[in-house]
């Protein structure tokens, strides 16, 4: 009898511990490769965790996130996805910036039948060619960018058009949608010029007299990071910006503005983060809440870090489990809440419908700033169900 009790309470309190195990999400982003951006992300969903945590957590339990650094390497990404999966036994998967890298993991989570939350990759493939029932996707798609900022350059007087942009999925989707919709806007316009630079390695120079070469009168430009310095200072320099009117995507985001300080150039038409200007309850809070922490202003990284643990949050809560099976069904029409605003993700293609800023650059105080800007709220800019329905896997959608 007294080892069957001694039995008993070993169960219970096996029992106990388990009912207290955290709940696990696993996080992969490119750390060291992209760190402008993913380590505001970072300090973002941090604060997050820190907050339900200190709220009590979800479900009775605490929440903690295993972070890996996948260098900006889909075989990084990859080899981490798993190894969180079946070592350390994560309940969701979260994270990726580049596309590329996003479409990796979400084959992984389709392939092992677990919920992974993408954070950043704004490739419209993740949701539609190549979408599947275990992916979600946080951040306002470049269909949805390029819907936003078309609207403003179809008011330009400009017919032929110039693009610029990465050479890989991200820069290519990007490009496409612009085109689709301006030209579905504007039938007159042209596109008298394509500039596919590397990834990271642009020739400025190069890219530039291509350009210019094919005599456009506006050009739509997808380049970022250290490749949009490089572009803005010869532009700058040849007289080219602020000449030619530009539409450019994230170039408003103060990861960027930050960099390119007085050199900014003035007038481009833009999508981005005006954090010092926005007044919203939401972002107030927020906002203050980051500087506390951090000791520093919050970016857009910083927002969709937190943002996208916000939603993973609401969704274990919803489901009442982490049973991905479970989470699946709690997440589609999940509403939630953003910095930005309320947010939700559609069921059709497991899209958030999380906005983004739209107005100009200008200098102000010898720092780059948008002025004129207007939130586009996400579902006014998404396409309809019977579009996704061409693009988006059968299978995706039970």
């Amino acid at each position: 009898m007294k080892y069957l009790a001694t039995l008993s309470f070993s169960f219970a309190a096996l029992a106990v511990h388990a009912q207290g195990a955290p709940i696990k999400i696993g996080e992969i982003n490119s750390y060291s490769a992209i760190p402008q951006f993913t380590q505001p992300y970072k300090q973002g969903w941090q604060l997050a965790v820190e907050e339900v945590n200190a709220a009590g957590g979800l479900l009775g339990r605490k929440v903690e996130v295993i972070a890996r650094d996948d260098a900006g390497k889909p075989e990084e990404a990859l080899r981490h996805a798993v190894e969180l999966t079946s070592r350390e036994k994560v309940d969701v998967l979260a994270g990726g910036f580049l596309s590329h890298i996003g479409l990796a993991l979400a084959d992984h989570a389709q392939k092992n039948k677990q919920l992974f939350v993408a954070s950043e990759p704004l490739t419209d493939a993740i949701v539609w060619s190549k979408g599947n029932r275990y992916t979600f996707r946080l951040r306002p798609s470049t269909y949805m960018q390029a819907a936003m900022l078309v609207e403003e350059a179809a008011k330009l007087p400009a017919k032929r058009w110039a693009t610029i942009a990465p050479n890989y999925e991200y820069g290519q989707s990007a490009v496409a949608s612009f085109k689709q919709l301006l030209k579905a806007k504007r039938p007159d316009v042209e596109f008298v010029s394509e500039q596919w630079p590397a990834q990271g390695k642009i020739d400025a120079g190069s890219t530039l007299t291509a350009t210019m070469a094919a005599k456009p009168e506006a050009i739509f430009n997808v380049t970022f990071g250290a490749d949009l310095a490089k572009l803005v200072r010869e532009g700058n320099q040849r007289n080219v910006f602020p000449k030619t009117p530009v539409v450019s995507l994230l170039s408003g985001e103060p990861e960027y503005l930050d960099v390119l300080k007085d050199e900014t150039p003035k007038g481009w038409i833009v999508t981005g983060y005006p954090w010092d200007q926005l007044d919203n309850q939401e972002h107030a809070s927020f906002a203050a809440n980051y500087y506390k922490r951090w000791g520093e202003n919050p970016k857009v990284g910083s927002v969709v870090g937190y943002a996208t643990m916000q939603s993973i949050f609401a969704g274990i809560r919803k489901a009442g489990s982490v049973d991905s099976e479970k989470l699946v069904k709690a997440m589609r029409g999940l509403k939630f809440s953003t910095p930005f605003g309320p947010a939700q993700y559609r069921a059709i293609d497991q899209q958030s419908t999380m906005g983004a800023y739209v107005g100009k650059l200008d200098v102000r105080g010898r720092k780059g700033t948008m002025v004129e800007w207007r939130y586009a709220d996400g579902k006014d800019y998404q396409p309809t169900d019977a579009y996704v329905k061409t693009l988006r896997p059968a299978e995706a959608m039970k």
